[in-house]
């Protein structure tokens, strides 16, 4: 193989990156090595992993370890594992380039952070470790052959925009990542990266619990003065999993979610449990504090990991774990699956079945005892992954109810306070069955929407929800403790009095004629029009039938490209509103005109226009109520 040398560019939003890694000051520089040993961590699981599935496969997998390696004089550390390496295809694609979405919002808040710390969480929260390299280094010199393959790469950069990628005829198996020392600041002692002693201190602190030997060799003087080298082990290597919660401090369990998660922020909750009886297993989960970037993005990575008998299996083990808990992290260790386990037999398995309904379980409880013991921690993981979770209510009709109970939404009771469901029941009036609720984009359009009207003027709550999978779990769902779930904006709305409904009955006569006009003119737009008893300012609304798909649940099943049926809705007239009073007299005084059918397209755009929804032709719109403005000055 010949010693091919190319000089390529990184990708534009991994150049910016580097730029601030490079030129901002963090408060801890000691993650970079966390990083490092992660990563290397990483390639021996996959390293054993690949050699199970693939007898074949030209590689030494007996003692797999990481090596640390010091040169004070030349200033550098290399990080060295004998795992699974990379092709040169890996190395550019991997390091050169991000490759995740969400990357221009990263950039953007990371801009936007003034605090140290919330800029690592935010580097964190996107998982490019390896960049934390160039906060402490002005080159960085890697080397890797992966398994099985003949020829190595070497990369080289010092983080400004190019890197350098050779091919070479040696290297050993594996990866090594050299870090060239930014120049010593003697006033600096917390950060001298060429000490033993501090590199003892940040593996014991974050990679005591790695299963791989964490090795370093060191000098001591010997019994004749002399010098003599010696290697020692600096992990303890225990799986935080396999011992008792007694055991495990909470800064342990802290490290370990940071090197499961890749995160720098601390997880919100614990939870630490194991399967007892025909099939035994040890868990170790957290929740975030934090949403990833890529919570919504079907490329993003899922969170929970596969061992058996404490043998890495697979990342993100989608069979252990519903999508709507995606954010979930941790590991699974299974003590009596077949080490060579596929995806696609873990679907079927029914061991691994009864493990994720247990896990399923345990994460909603947990959420659940949060909200009765943490009210604020509870609000925390609520803003953050609530929307994530109610798409359970959809997809999980076996734990429907645990949801259910967990599901905290905004209400007309409190603008300030989220409610739960048993609440909204609590706080019902007399003689009320039903749960109403409204959807929307936001909370203002919906308290700002007609349909809103009688409802708040009669004092009844009704439940506010503006996240896009709310439109489907109310639906889905239907009712909550024997109550309905209500919408506001489809069938017809019964709040009156006896005394209302007497005079609803008298307007039903006077304006029958009108409406059966209005009803054909609009015949087009509209599947009928008819009085309302939801109005008391507004001239008009348009409504669904009981059954009817929403306008919004329509857009989003287009979206997908899904083909559904326009549906039409009815318009609904407040017989106390002048322009509606006025539009009978003039019918009753007239009959059928051209202007009368102009104002019935107006009345029925406005009453569009105020539920936020869209006009079928907007241009048309404007100049009918341009002309009419203009004949009124």
């Amino acid at each position: 193989m010949g010693n091919r040398s190319e000089t390529l560019e990184f990708q534009a939003e991994a150049r910016q990156l580097l730029q601030l890694m490079v030129h901002s000051i963090y408060s801890n520089k000691d993650v970079f090595l966390r990083e490092l040993v992660s990563n290397a961590s990483d390639a021996l699981d996959k390293l054993r992993l690949e050699s199970m599935v693939d007898k074949d496969l030209d590689a030494d997998v007996s003692d797999l370890h990481v090596d640390i390696e010091v040169d004070r004089d030349a200033r550098t550390l290399t990080v060295r594992d004998n795992g699974i390496g990379m092709s040169r295809e890996d190395v550019v694609s991997l390091i050169g380039t991000i490759a995740k979405s969400g990357t221009a919002e990263l950039l953007r808040k990371l801009r936007e952070s003034k605090d140290a710390g919330a800029s690592q969480e935010l580097i964190g929260q996107f998982g490019v470790g390896f960049y934390a390299t160039f906060m402490v280094a002005d080159r960085v010199t890697l080397l890797t052959r992966r398994a099985g393959q003949s020829g190595g790469t070497r990369w080289e950069s010092t983080g400004e925009g190019t890197y350098v990628v050779e091919a070479v005829d040696e290297a050993p198996q594996g990866t090594s990542v050299t870090v060239h020392l930014k120049p010593e600041d003697a006033e600096d002692n917390l950060h001298d990266y060429t000490s033993d002693r501090k590199i003892r201190e940040i593996v014991k602190r974050y990679s005591d619990f790695i299963a791989w030997p964490i090795r370093m060799t060191v000098q001591r003087p010997g019994e004749d003065g002399a010098t003599a080298t010696e290697t020692q082990t600096l992990n303890s290597m225990k799986a935080l999993w396999a011992r008792s919660r007694a055991e495990v401090d909470e800064s342990e369990y802290h490290e370990f979610y940071k090197h499961v998660s890749h995160d720098w922020a601390d997880p919100l909750e614990t939870i630490h449990m194991r399967g007892e009886g025909t099939f035994e297993y040890d868990a170790l989960l957290f929740l975030p504090s934090h949403a990833p970037l890529d919570l919504f993005s079907p490329q993003g990575r899922r969170g929970v990991q596969l061992y058996v008998k404490r043998v890495f299996i697979m990342d993100d083990c989608e069979a252990l774990m519903p999508n709507y808990l995606r954010f979930v992290k941790g590991v699974v260790d299974a003590h009596d699956l077949s080490l060579n386990i596929s995806r696609e037999i873990l679907q079927q398995d029914r061991q691994i079945r009864v493990v994720r309904r247990r896990l399923v379980k345990k994460v909603l409880s947990t959420v659940k005892e949060m909200r009765e013991r943490d009210a604020e921690r509870y609000l925390t993981f609520w803003r953050e992954f609530g929307a994530v979770v109610k798409e359970g209510l959809v997809d999980d009709a076996d734990n429907q109810s645990a949801i259910l109970d967990v599901v905290s939404v905004a209400s007309t009771h409190d603008p300030a306070e989220l409610t739960t469901l048993a609440g909204y029941v609590e706080r019902m009036k007399d003689g009320q069955e039903e749960i109403y609720y409204a959807t929307g984009e936001s909370r203002s359009m919906i308290e700002n929407s007609p349909h809103m009207e009688a409802f708040q003027a009669k004092g009844y709550e009704v439940l506010l929800l503006t996240d896009p999978v709310d439109e489907v779990w109310v639906e889905r769902v239907g009712q909550f403790d024997g109550r309905q779930l209500r919408s506001i904006a489809k069938g017809q709305v019964d709040l009156d009095t006896d005394e209302d409904k007497a005079k609803q009955e008298t307007d039903r006569k006077e304006y029958a004629e009108l409406l059966t006009w209005l009803g054909g003119a609009l015949a087009d737009q509209v599947k009928e029009v008819r009085l309302s008893s939801r109005l008391t300012t507004s001239p008009a609304c348009v409504v669904g039938d009981a059954h009817d798909m929403t306008p919004t649940l329509e857009k989003m099943y287009r979206a997908m490209g899904h083909e559904v049926p326009q549906v039409k809705r009815i318009l609904e007239l407040n017989p106390g509103h002048p322009l509606v009073t006025g539009l009978r007299q003039a019918y009753d005084a007239e009959g059928e005109s051209a202007a009368l059918t102009e104002t019935a397209e107006l009345l029925h755009g406005l009453a569009l226009l105020a539920e936020g929804g869209e006009l079928a032709d907007p241009s048309r719109f404007t100049r009918l109520l341009a002309d009419r403005l203009a004949r009124t000055l």
